[in-house]
């Protein structure tokens, strides 16, 4: 065999272990990860357990949320898509691997403000891109369930910052994920679900 084709064998052989190196590693980032969000959602669960019965009306007041960054406080439901997500506060990798993210900074349900929710299209919102108008979404917290509809979606860049901001008044649920979906490494776009709530009367209310 030529020096020429014994470097290109070597080269080829090279090439073949990198990709499988690279094949084991993903593999386990993705059963870590998997593992992460099964244990987020037995904490998420324990969390909301006995408020699950509870259905947010339009006459309750507004609670006062804190929570700590890295803490797991609720439940994503996306019934459209079979999802039940545990919410933990903070956006940062080590939150994104376990949860979907709650935006430190963002409101919280019933607070009538921007709430928003972010999660890697590869985990916890790989399906987001299945959602229609008229889907509807449940956070599920530790006080009662809160219900909402979602009403647009949209694909912006990803530095663009004028997806999270201020909707006061209103109160939007907001879930971003990147885009797109089976893009390979760091993504150019952000795909954006905008949700609003939908309140559910007492017996005998009006109006």
């Amino acid at each position: 065999m030529s020096v020429k084709k014994k470097k290109v064998s070597m080269i080829v052989s090279i090439l073949f272990t990198l990709g499988g190196i690279f094949l084991l590693y993903g593999s386990w980032l993705m059963v870590d990860s998997k593992l992460s969000q099964d244990k987020a959602h037995e904490i998420a669960k324990s969390k909301v357990v006995s408020s699950s019965a509870q259905v947010i009306t339009k006459k309750s007041t507004s609670q006062s949320y804190h929570f700590e960054k890295g803490e797991i406080f609720g439940v994503l439901h996306i019934p459209s898509i079979k999802a039940e997500l545990p919410i933990i506060e903070g956006t940062g990798e080590q939150e994104l691997k376990q949860a979907v993210g709650h935006f430190i900074g963002s409101s919280f349900p019933m607070q009538n403000n921007q709430i928003v929710l972010s999660g890697h299209r590869n985990t916890v919102f790989q399906n987001l891109g299945e959602l229609v108008i008229g889907d509807n979404i449940v956070v599920e917290m530790p006080d009662g369930e809160y219900k909402y509809e979602i009403k647009n979606t949209e694909i912006v860049d990803a530095d663009d910052r004028t997806v999270i901001r201020s909707t006061a008044p209103n109160e939007i649920l907001t879930l971003t994920t990147c885009y797109p979906f089976s893009y390979i490494g760091s993504a150019p776009k952000r795909y954006i679900v905008y949700a609003e709530p939908v309140f559910v009367e007492q017996s005998g209310e009006r109006g």
